[in-house]
């Protein structure tokens, strides 16, 4: 009997996944793996309606998980993100990628080939096996469709620009071995795994595992957000680029009031050049210990890291303190070319210090310490350490309605001048005091009060 040309892509596409080799790790991805089963169940001789079933819907739920039903994005996704021995070394500038090139390319156009799998051919190839099982048309037809026409992603913030553009030449591309030229520059200039999918993460340890956890849902503030405190952003944007760019650069203490805006500047950081390549990582104070593991894992990474302490301050014995002010400066392990601390803090000098560090400068008791001097200068020597410091001060009455008047202006929020600022000057005296936090929780409720009435 002839082989149906249904039958034939069937085995086409089975022996495309069995012949991956350097991405063959992709087959641990969830929807891979299930479409996998379900072509490996196709091929085999004897098959039964109802687990043909199972299957498919199996990989079309794994699929609307991961790629909002589009087989080809996933699979576009997978081998831009990948980390295999390929991409690996080209983001580490290891001439010895080039000679995995020929099996690269093979791989690639397999992965074309599974990319390419349309709900509608396992239809009518399931059709033609079950034709004389009863409800069999109805069942079949029945089965959810993914999605195969090509998506534009230009206005989605979750993916960088140079993925985006990557993604629409292999969207266009014939024969993606032919793409290989292109694929060994970008992993050259962006590199592979999560550090090149994701722009935020936190450090997680929970005692029995240690790992970067990327922020799916990012603040999305910008730097024009921001009223006010112009000065004080321009040196940390400066200092910034200057990093970015691969020049010398600076760790920084954004130092001052509560509210004024400091923690919001370094994610608007990111938000303005994570497409240069600007990544954060946060770091909880407790972990700062961890230091050594993070610095291993991003160094020789094309990415530039800021590592993000938010609301710094030790107390007197705190082994951290030791971890943070090793890594600034002087530690074995130095800090890489491409990460740059910076940290926020409500305190200027960051450790607590008490009336009784200072008296033995002059104190006779034999309890006190000799040497208090040095003790004092150990604890103010930690902000020292940071090259640059910029201080956030709270504002003054003017400063403060000049901010509440710009939020209320770019809101379009409709209200006399004088009256915004009266009702303004109240809010801040029943609340948290002037601050730009407390100027844009007042203009949050304005304009909710007034939507509302």
């Amino acid at each position: 009997m002839e082989e149906s040309y249904t039958n034939s892509k069937i085995k086409r596409t089975k022996l495309a996944f069995d012949s991956l080799s350097i991405y063959r790790n992709l087959l641990e991805n969830k929807a891979l793996n299930k479409l996998y089963e379900l072509f490996d169940y196709l091929n085999q001789e004897k098959i039964d309606l109802s687990y043909f079933t199972n299957l498919y819907n199996d990989f079309f739920l794994k699929l609307c998980y991961s790629s909002n039903k589009s087989l080809k994005d996933l699979v576009i996704e997978l081998i831009l993100f990948d980390e295999n021995p390929f991409s690996l070394k080209l983001q580490s500038k290891n001439k010895e990628a080039y000679i995995l090139q020929k099996t690269v390319e093979k791989d690639l156009n397999n992965l074309q080939i599974i990319s390419s799998i349309a709900s509608s051919m396992i239809k009518t190839y399931a059709l033609e096996i079950f034709n004389n099982i009863e409800f069999s048309y109805e069942t079949i037809k029945n089965l959810p469709d993914w999605e195969t026409e090509y998506k534009d992603l230009s206005e989605n913030e979750q993916y960088p620009n140079h993925y985006k553009s990557m993604r629409k030449y292999l969207y266009d591309c014939n024969r993606w071995n032919e793409c290989i030229k292109y694929l060994i520059e970008y992993y050259e200039k962006y590199g592979c795994g999560i550090f090149s999918r994701y722009r935020a993460f936190v450090w997680e340890n929970s005692g029995y595992e240690r790992n970067f956890k990327p922020i799916y849902e990012f603040d999305t503030i910008s730097l024009s957000d921001f009223i006010g405190y112009e000065l004080e952003r321009s040196k940390i944007i400066e200092n910034t680029l200057q990093f970015l760019k691969g020049f010398s650069a600076n760790n920084v203490l954004l130092y001052g009031d509560r509210g004024t805006g400091k923690s919001s500047t370094v994610k608007a950081l990111l938000n303005e050049y994570h497409n240069q390549g600007l990544r954060i990582i946060e770091i909880p104070k407790s972990y700062l210990t961890d230091f050594p593991l993070i610095l291993r894992a991003v160094r020789n990474k094309p990415q530039k890291f800021i590592i993000f302490i938010d609301d710094l301050s030790f107390k007197e014995d705190d082994e951290n303190y030791t971890a943070l002010k090793a890594l600034l400066e002087g530690g074995l392990e130095n800090k890489p070319n491409n990460v740059l601390i910076y940290a926020t803090s409500n305190r200027r000098h960051l450790i607590k210090e008490t009336f009784n560090d200072r008296n033995g400068l002059s104190s006779s008791n034999t309890n006190e310490e000799i040497h208090a001097a040095d003790t004092i200068q150990e604890k103010l020597s930690l902000a020292d350490r940071f090259g640059i410091t910029v201080v956030f001060s709270a504002p003054d009455k003017n400063q403060y309605l000049k901010i509440v008047n710009g939020i209320a202006t770019k809101r379009n929020i409709s209200i006399n001048k004088e009256e915004l600022c009266k009702e303004a000057l109240k809010w801040e005296l029943s609340y948290n005091g002037r601050s730009p936090r407390t100027a844009r929780q007042f203009i949050d409720w304005l304009e909710g009060h007034k939507n509302l009435y």
